[in-house]
């Protein structure tokens, strides 16, 4: 009972920490953008504003892969889910070996 408690304890504390970080990253993300469009809307910076574009629209990219990694991938596959994983496999391993005994001990009876 305590080792499940811990387990969830732990499942939450990390999961705390993806969606802070996800957080970050939008914040980060959000603010370096606006700053980007600003310095060279405003400024004569020498960057070319396609080029802001596509830097921002490949950094949104990448914090969508992260948001999917975070709210999708990592809800549903979770310990739980390799534990479910791992004892199929386990079980489908032990059917196995069992055809296989009951062959051999057809095949050579004591």
């Amino acid at each position: 009972m305590e080792k499940e408690l811990h387990e969830q304890y732990e499942y939450a504390r990390n999961r705390i920490k993806q969606k802070k970080r996800l957080y970050y990253h939008f914040v980060f993300f959000t603010l370096c953008s606006i700053f980007l469009f600003t310095a060279v809307y405003f400024f004569e910076t020498g960057i070319d504003l396609k080029l802001c574009i596509w830097f921002v629209t490949f950094w949104l990219f990448l914090f969508v892969l992260h948001f999917i990694k975070v709210f999708i991938t990592d809800r549903f596959m979770n310990k739980s889910w390799e534990r479910d994983q791992i004892d199929r496999l386990v079980a489908l391993q032990q059917k196995k070996i069992a055809q296989l005994q009951s062959k051999i001990d057809e095949n050579n009876p004591k």
